[in-house]
């Protein structure tokens, strides 16, 4: 099962994480971008973390994810904003009033979420993004969860194929975003979306095998 009060926590330490790799990211994004990845997503996760802060009552899912989503539409800039945002309205959407989810509902809204990103950035596998990471890590987790491992070790699975992933976009050359127009000189860099993508997903299967 997957609380509302775990999803909260996800935003929590993702704000952390993020800052704590924020040079990272703007390191990777300046290679091949405006260099702002890691100052933006920061900007956003704090951001969404003082949205939290400010929901009152009883709080579930649609509620928080919607709170995440629009304070990174709202705080990140280019275009990381709006398709993170939509990862989580998505996912807010997908769980609505709901405070706590089976595993295989879990699994659901985050494709769900994906699913919004894909329709707003039209993005393609192998194209250098986000996705790169993203996808096998959700095929990762369905097939873990088809397995019968618990929530805990499946998002393991996740966040090891997000690695992957991550690491697989080095040779990419890009076909979306700022960094297309370098065209083969973007070959040899790591994607900085999908790193921030690992590192979501890294904290999440984190926060689960905490409890």
């Amino acid at each position: 099962m997957f609380s509302v009060a775990q999803a909260e926590a996800w935003v929590r330490s993702a704000a952390s994480v993020i800052e704590e790799h924020a040079a990272t990211l703007t390191r990777l994004d300046s290679a091949i971008g405006d260099g702002d990845h890691g100052t933006n997503m920061n900007r956003g996760f704090k951001a969404a973390v003082q949205r939290l802060d400010g929901l009152e009552g009883d709080k579930d899912f649609g509620g928080v994810f919607k709170a995440v989503g629009m304070a990174l539409i709202g705080k990140v800039g280019g275009a990381s904003g709006p398709l993170y945002g939509s990862l989580f309205l998505g996912m807010g959407k997908e769980l609505g009033d709901a405070t706590e989810v089976e595993d295989e509902r879990l699994a659901a809204a985050l494709r769900a979420g994906y699913d919004s990103v894909v329709a707003r950035g039209k993005a393609q596998l192998e194209d250098k993004t986000m996705l790169d990471a993203g996808h096998p890590a959700l095929e990762a987790l369905d097939a873990a969860l088809a397995e019968g491992k618990e929530l805990g070790p499946a998002l393991d699975d996740a966040a090891a194929a997000a690695e992957a992933g991550m690491k697989a976009t080095i040779p990419m050359i890009a076909r979306k975003g700022r960094a297309s127009y370098l065209g083969e000189r973007s070959r040899d860099h790591q994607d900085p979306g999908a790193t921030s993508t690992h590192l979501l997903l890294k904290t999440l299967a984190d926060v689960v095998n905490s409890r």
